[in-house]
């Protein structure tokens, strides 16, 4: 079984392109042919090394995005691909970005796709951008690919910035509040111990309490961090496993406030990806199959891998999608309205402009939440850590007075 990557045309004489599972070329045409489609090319798609794909940074893909841009402007400005391409390196300031492109451009030189060039370079285009510029190739409209390529990318880019800098302040705060205990049971508690040695017997619970976890940390806390390291390395190992992930992100998408954001985020996503790739005339099927691949969620992947599945067989895509329960109603409707009316690309685009602002509102309640609670959980401990010890200071006070 191998993977492979078509080109086809309809009865209707449109363009469609994917990529199928098929046992060889022979298999790979009889399903084309079957589906009433006239394969034209069919390349073998290489398959990867075990293991992902290393993911570029953030500027690499951001450089990436921005030459895509200026690449579509160039392009339909009337310059030949490898000269607008050429032009478009020139501005790359990321050295290694570069390098990769250059790559790109010596090989569309030598006369393969651009496409097929990219997929040279999956740590930094994704199957997403590849099969996008591919749809532009076939159909004779690449510049307004390349367009619609570089306008999801930088959507995706912003919203992972805005998810970036929401979480800077609630993150810090709690890093704080982490020291300042620290520093009270390493520091400041211990400087009593001399003190209440003598009449240990006689101290109140809450400072027995404060003093115990006080010279717990002290002795142990060596040996508490190996432990949550080891912890940490023991559930990243358990992370491989699928089943674990799949409980993982369920238990996830059940979580008040953070599970629906996580739904929001990866539904945005797959909206504008989805919507790109239908107005790029790539097929409902393989565009699914493709849009999945941006979804975090695994949960919310599969649920999308068995409608795929069932609208290669001629099914409808927003009914199962309903009756799953996995999107948000929001998009059920977009998705109803842009089926009934033909129009599902630009429906998909809408919804996903509309969650955008949705996910930004949810964002900011939840820092707003976040951010009180850290800080009364901080002054609550520290308070208490205070009062366990006055206490016990005011206890002897009195104990002296009244001798």
């Amino acid at each position: 079984m191998a993977t492979w990557r078509y080109r086809a045309i309809r009865p209707d004489g449109s363009a469609l392109t994917g990529q199928m599972d098929a046992l060889d070329r022979d298999d790979a045409v009889a399903n084309l042919r079957r589906n009433g489609a006239i394969p034209f090319e069919l390349v073998v798609v290489p398959p990867r090394a075990p293991g992902r794909p290393r993911r570029a940074g953030a500027k690499a893909r951001a450089a990436a995005c921005t030459c895509i841009s200026e690449l579509a402007v160039l392009i339909d400005a009337g310059l030949q691909l490898d000269r607008a391409l050429a032009l478009a390196i020139e501005n790359v300031e990321d050295k290694s970005v570069a390098a990769h492109l250059a790559d790109i451009l010596r090989e569309v030189r030598e006369g393969a796709p651009l496409s097929r060039a990219m997929a040279r370079k999956p740590d930094l285009f994704s199957a997403t951008a590849i099969a996008m510029t591919e749809a532009g190739e076939a159909n004779g409209r690449l510049g307004e690919a390349l367009s619609r390529l570089a306008a999801t990318l930088e959507q995706d880019a912003e919203l992972r910035r805005l998810i970036g800098s929401s979480m800077i302040y609630p993150i810090a705060l709690l890093v704080i509040a982490v020291g300042v205990v620290l520093l009270m049971l390493l520091f400041v508690v211990p400087q009593f111990e001399s003190m209440f040695a003598s009449a240990a017997d006689r101290l109140p619970a809450a400072t027995v309490v404060v003093m115990t976890a006080s010279r717990g940390l002290r002795d142990y806390g060596l040996a508490m961090l190996l432990a949550v390291a080891v912890a940490g390395f023991v559930a990243a190992i358990a992370l491989r496993r699928p089943a674990v992930r799949l409980a993982r992100d369920r238990m996830v998408l059940a979580l008040p406030l953070l599970g629906e954001l996580v739904r929001r985020i990866d539904t945005a996503r797959f909206a504008r990806t989805l919507g790109a790739l239908i107005e790029g005339e790539v097929a409902l099927p393989a565009a699914l199959a493709l849009a999945r691949r941006t979804i975090s969620n695994q949960v919310l992947g599969e649920t999308i891998a068995r409608v795929a599945d069932g609208v290669k067989e001629g099914g409808g895509l927003t009914a199962p999608l309903a009756a799953s329960g996995a999107l948000p109603r929001l998009a059920i409707g977009f998705l109803r309205t842009g089926e009934e009316t033909s129009q599902l690309g630009m429906m998909l685009g809408r919804l996903a402009d509309v969650l955008d602002r949705d996910i930004r509102t949810r964002i900011e309640r939840l820092i707003g939440i976040l951010t009180p609670v850290i800080t009364v959980v901080l002054g609550t401990t520290v308070a208490a850590i205070i009062a366990s010890i006055m206490s016990a200071i005011l206890g002897f006070n009195d104990l002296a007075l009244t001798s």
